[in-house]
């Protein structure tokens, strides 16, 4: 995962793309099926006013995982107030998935969605 300038950023601006599946070595067409519906993609582009991280796909099972160790990563070197989630992509979000944007929600990051069931999923956590 390099860092590259995002195109969307302006001055200042840089991405950094990670996809995770769960593809095996030989996938049978089921196996490709589920991938495709089991998979969180985490976009993490830095301004000089703060970071924010986009996610593409389900936030469930060991996905959620996956963005808790990003978001520690991220808020050892960055203040969690500077930074924002943007959940506009998310299909799916399981309970882990909750707790996991509660809490960053409660440590100070913004949580932010346009999708009429996302947004109810935040107003369950607590942000309107």
């Amino acid at each position: 995962m390099s860092p590259r300038p995002a195109s969307d950023g302006g001055l200042g601006a840089w991405a950094h793309d990670l996809t995770l599946d769960t593809t095996r070595n030989v996938p049978s067409a089921n196996d490709r099926a589920f991938s495709q519906r089991a998979m969180l993609r985490i976009t993490v582009t830095t301004y000089p006013e703060g970071v924010t991280v986009a996610l593409e796909g389900r936030l469930a099972g060991p996905w959620v995982d996956e963005l808790a160790r990003c978001w520690k990563a991220l808020t050892a070197t960055q203040d969690a107030g500077s930074m924002r989630v943007q959940l506009d992509a998310v299909t799916f979000i399981d309970a882990t998935g909750k707790a996991l944007l509660r809490v960053m929600h409660e440590e100070g990051t913004a949580l932010a969605a346009s999708g009429c069931m996302t947004r109810a999923i935040l107003e369950e956590i607590g942000k309107p």
